[in-house]
């Protein structure tokens, strides 16, 4: 089985020994079911002649770490029995456009994690209020208007750009704040660009959980993700920062529909953000599995079972057209 993942362009300038990101624990793991593993990014791919290609490098593994031979490869994504699409937002044209690229793949010869049309029509803030019950109260506007009278109702609010991760150009809002405007402004480009709005949650103060789902699942594991010392929400990745939390079974059984919609629609690999029960993010793009902290604080192997569930789907689909 030959497996291509797109992966984000400074995860390929620091591509060895990159533990701390799961297609580290994903790629090595598949190397040692022995498959054939290749990396690119969104700029290697293109069309030609109305067929998708990628020029991409081959993976392989030394002393428990992964490298690639930097021999540039170019083939046809049909190639390809597995697409691993793990680019990292910002969600702008360049990463629309790469999306374009796969609707020119048969999808009964590739099959594509997460789906790029999914994930292109799936705003990971926005569209989060497709679960509008599980979610704090929130808006999404451009209006400087709308944002005072949000704020003057809840006295405190987090704004989020739609199109970023990792925390990127959030910030906290309180009622009175003499930089009130200069934020909104800020935020919305003066008017001219949605952002997503949310009550504060106090209990933010602990930070949230990733909530990690594989296909309809919710996985048992979880962790707390620890704001820093200097900012009001998680923003370094270390071990400090990460502790293990715990599901409740009302927390399993609320968001377990979330999963099953998703999976319906092409996104099998997710993981929420969440707040006192309260989704504030769903990530979809490349979503962090945190494997390594995972691992350690549960004594499980969790890059064993997301590649048996990612394998199985494969195998599934090549059983179901030779019959």
């Amino acid at each position: 089985m030959d497996i291509l993942f797109i992966i984000d362009r400074i995860e390929l300038k620091y591509f060895e020994f990159n533990n701390l990101v799961t297609n580290f624990w994903l790629i090595r793991e598949l190397l040692d079911e022995h498959r054939n593993v290749y990396i690119t990014t969104i700029d290697g791919l293109s069309l030609i002649s109305g067929k998708a290609y990628t020029h991409c490098y081959q993976v392989f593994e030394k002393n428990g770490n992964i490298f690639y031979d930097k021999l540039d490869i170019h083939r046809k994504i049909e190639d390809f029995q597995l697409v691993m699409f793990r680019q990292d937002p910002p969600v702008d044209m360049d990463y629309i456009n790469s999306t374009y690229i796969f609707d020119f793949v048969d999808e009964d010869k590739t099959l594509v994690m997460n789906k790029p049309s999914a994930i292109r029509d799936f705003n990971e803030k926005l569209h989060a209020l497709n679960f509008i019950d599980l979610m704090p109260e929130n808006i999404v506007s451009s209006s400087k208007v709308d944002i005072m009278k949000f704020l003057n109702e809840h006295n405190e609010i987090v704004l989020k750009p739609l199109n970023r991760c990792f925390g990127a150009g959030v910030m906290t809002l309180k009622k009175g704040d003499k930089n009130t405007a200069v934020i909104i402004n800020s935020m919305t480009n003066n008017g001219s660009t949605l952002c997503m709005v949310q009550k504060y949650i106090p209990k933010a103060i602990c930070g949230d959980k990733r909530v990690l789902f594989l296909g309809d699942k919710v996985l048992p594991y979880c962790v707390q993700k620890l704001p820093s010392n200097d900012d009001f929400k998680f923003n370094e990745h270390c071990d400090a920062n990460i502790i293990k939390a715990e599901l409740s079974e009302r927390e399993m059984d609320k968001f377990a529909p979330v999963a099953k919609k998703l999976n319906s629609i092409g996104i099998p690999m997710v993981g929420l953000d969440v707040i006192d029960e309260k989704i504030i993010e769903v990530n979809v793009t490349s979503p962090c599995y945190f494997i390594k902290e995972i691992n350690n604080h549960f004594g499980c192997q969790l890059e064993k079972e997301i590649t048996q569930y990612i394998l199985s789907r494969v195998e599934s689909r090549q059983f179901a057209s030779a019959i």
